[in-house]
């Protein structure tokens, strides 16, 4: 019983982070679309945020927002700049994280107060706006979608910044109401697919023996039928287009359908050449499926072109540190040493990014018998972070070398 409701808080409370927490460039939008509202700077926002200019299209959305000060799809559109600018700052956007159900527990950096405050004022600032809509018209189905994601964004915010889990499913449950009762009205209204097909997907994959405690709180799901809304959002131009391959990407990749994940993330990729995100997932999502040779070429590749500028404010580094993962399994030692080492030579490296790299550098050098630069790297760990599971393992190593368990 305590297995089966670890199991419910992992996969029902975070079912809603999955949907919004690990979009690798979550937005409602597309090029080819008519934005909401109709405002000549959405094309321009929507392109910086998927190329994770998060600065250049918070900007932009503040803007629009402040031209439409009624209007809640360009509050929406602002919560998302915001809440996903401090994501990826915290290092939740890792989408290695959510292939499995760790994530709800997984430590992330402390989320910073200011933001914070600004996501809950904006979504309070949203919720205003579309409750008085609906005041007005219970059948507005605008309004209703527009509650729904801010619903959703208020899960994703409570789950992985506050880890307010019981809020965090309420909301999560609220968001797919307001969206199943907008394909009620309007069946048409294919945006509204991604929520409910995602949590769909989501419950009707949890173990029986969940799924009945779920039944019991009248939550319930089915695998294809979450898979097919999904295919429909995807495969319609709607907002949720790009959402929706994202989430198919991961879904699959669960599955264990690398082929089809590939085929998702390759297809958004050329529309967003600047989402270090979705350069890496490829990479990420080759490893998983074993083909590690080309794995490898696809983060040296992201690895150059970070070298070069192309990725400015992102951490590219995680290309060199995934390099040496793929070398390290391929038992190339020598090559996995010089990619960790790389991670060093990054313009401003995650710090924590930086120790695992070292960490793992001193355990090749090991290998190597190159005891001397493995105790450098071991004493680097220790000195960036004294009191992590890295720095634990460091003060290890240098008592024993490290050796191929």
């Amino acid at each position: 019983m305590k297995d089966s409701i670890v199991t419910f808080r992992a996969t029902v409370v975070g079912a809603f982070a999955l949907l919004l927490g690990i979009q690798l460039a979550a937005a409602q939008g597309s090029r080819n679309m008519v934005f909401r509202p109709a405002d000549s700077l959405n094309a321009s926002a929507f392109d910086r945020f998927y190329n994770l200019d998060f600065d250049g299209a918070i900007r932009e959305f503040q803007q629009i927002a402040d031209r439409h000060p009624n209007d809640p799809f360009a509050v929406n559109h602002l919560l998302t700049g915001v809440l996903f600018q401090e994501l990826y700052r915290m290092g939740a956007l890792n989408t290695g994280d959510y292939a499995n159900d760790s994530f709800v527990g997984k430590p992330h950096r402390p989320a910073d107060p200011k933001a914070a405050q600004r996501i809950r004022d904006l979504v309070d600032h949203a919720l205003k706006l579309e409750e008085a809509r609906l005041a007005d018209d219970p059948k507005d189905v605008d309004a209703l979608y527009a509650r729904g994601v801010t619903r959703a964004q208020f899960s994703t915010y409570t789950v992985l910044i506050e880890r307010a889990w019981f809020s965090a499913l309420r909301n999560a449950v609220g968001a797919r109401r307001d969206h199943e009762r907008v394909l009620e009205l309007s069946p048409s209204y294919t945006d509204a697919k991604l929520i409910v097909g995602a949590h769909n997907y989501v419950m009707g994959s949890l173990p029986w023996g969940v799924k009945v405690a779920v039944a019991m709180v009248r939550l319930g799901g089915n695998k294809q039928t979450g898979l097919d809304y999904l295919k429909d959002a995807a495969h319609s131009n709607g907002e949720t287009s790009v959402d929706a391959k994202i989430l198919l990407s991961l879904f699959d990749r669960r599955e264990h359908q690398y082929d089809e994940a590939l085929k998702y993330t390759r297809s958004l990729i050329p529309s967003y050449p600047r989402n270090l995100l979705l350069a890496l997932e490829e990479g990420n999502l080759l490893r998983a499926q074993g083909k590690l040779g080309e794995a490898a070429a696809v983060y040296r590749r992201i690895w150059q072109a970070g070298r070069e500028g192309k990725y400015a404010n992102l951490h590219y580094e995680f290309a060199a540190l995934s390099l040496g993962d793929t070398l390290r399994a391929t038992k190339d030692y020598a090559g996995a040493a010089v990619a960790y080492d790389e991670v060093g030579h990054a313009d401003n490296p995650d710090p924590e990014v930086l120790q695992k790299a070292n960490l793992c550098a001193g355990e090749m050098y090991d290998l190597l018998q190159k005891r001397d630069l493995a105790l450098k790297k071991y004493e680097a760990v220790i000195a960036s972070k004294s009191d992590n599971d890295n720095a634990d393992l460091a003060r290890k190593r240098l008592k024993e070398p490290y050796r191929v368990e």
